[in-house]
């Protein structure tokens, strides 16, 4: 079937990639020219995982019309920021009905809502509607090397749909029914990237990174219970296995930053020497916003924020965060 991609970033040229070796015919919706001449005629992302080959299978487009037309499915891969505009460009061209998987990961900044629920505000029909998260960092996805990721949606259908359309040999699937727990999961897990990164950036040790993962992980689970989710859904792939990924792996941006960061780097400098949207940045924001909707404390949250938007001193931001009073482990 024809499935339409909507983003050309790492993550959308690689599960592009996924669709296609599932025996799929993906089309690739880029903003510039050069990616979709690039995938069009050599098979490969000038922009992105440029050494990747890319499926026959896929292909690419700048116009909204043709990547959507006679779609039986549409995945959208874009920054979190512009995920409105987004579902406004696109709702001329999709069905009431079409099936609609999100893998962005963040929190709108003015409403408080999630991707998911930013697509049914602007496209209706929330049972269509799916988010694809889990610990897939592209470089390794498009080289076919073994991962999973889970599928949650209301509908057990659409989650069934999506499950099945980009099971491969190596990019095992999963289904939940906790779209709002995934949701959460997927934002939260780069803010606490960021504060890994920072901690190894600064000369500390294993320890200090394992300290601030499972606290993170508790502050994560207080508000996805805060919003409707299962805690339960932060001990699966979306939660624990992204957090793991994101925290420990070479490839991530998020911790990738927070490393430098630590070292004096500025987010738009880092922005301008990767091409890239560092995603826990923004999230460090928003959640915020949405703890203090639920009114839930959320304490590495908060020391990322204050650093990043607020001009905090990133080492008295963590001597600060270290000299919090002492607390029972889970509450």
């Amino acid at each position: 079937m024809k499935v339409a991609v909507i983003g050309a970033g790492s993550w959308g040229t690689a599960l592009a990639h996924v669709l296609g070796a599932a025996g799929h015919d993906a089309m690739l919706w880029a903003r510039k020219q050069e990616v979709c001449d690039g995938i069009n005629g050599m098979h490969r992302n000038p922009r992105y995982l440029k050494d990747a080959v890319l499926s026959e299978r896929v292909h690419a487009t700048s116009c909204y019309e043709e990547a959507l037309e006679d779609v039986r499915a549409v995945v959208v891969v874009t920054p979190s920021s512009i995920l409105r505009q987004v579902a406004r460009d696109i709702a001329p061209y999709v069905d009431a009905d079409t099936p609609i998987a999100i893998c962005s990961k963040g929190v709108e900044a003015e409403t408080g809502f999630l991707p998911v629920e930013i697509f049914e505000a602007e496209l209706g029909n929330r049972n269509r509607i799916a988010a694809l998260t889990g610990p897939n960092h592209a470089e390794e996805v498009v080289k076919g090397i073994a991962s999973g990721t889970v599928v949650a949606s209301t509908s057990a259908d659409t989650a069934r749909f999506f499950q099945e359309l980009f099971a491969t040999e190596w990019f095992r699937t999963y289904v939940s029914d906790d779209i709002v727990g995934a949701e959460v999961c997927a934002a939260f897990k780069n803010v606490i990237a960021i504060a890994v990164g920072a901690a190894y950036g600064f000369g500390m040790g294993d320890n200090t990174a394992a300290l601030i993962m499972t606290r993170g992980l508790a502050e994560m689970s207080r508000l996805v219970e805060a919003c409707g989710g299962s805690a339960m859904t932060c001990l699966g792939l979306a939660g624990v296995g992204d957090l793991i990924a994101t925290c420990t792996s070479e490839h991530s941006r998020n911790r990738t930053f927070g490393y430098r960061m630590a070292q004096g780097t500025t987010l738009e400098q880092y922005r301008a020497e990767t091409h890239m949207v560092v995603e826990g940045a923004l999230a460090s924001k928003t959640l915020g916003a949405l703890a203090e909707m639920h009114q839930v404390e959320l304490p590495i949250t908060s020391m990322v924020r204050s650093v990043l938007w607020e001009g905090a001193d990133p080492k008295v931001a963590a001597a600060t965060l270290f000299d919090r009073s002492l607390k029972p482990e889970f509450y």
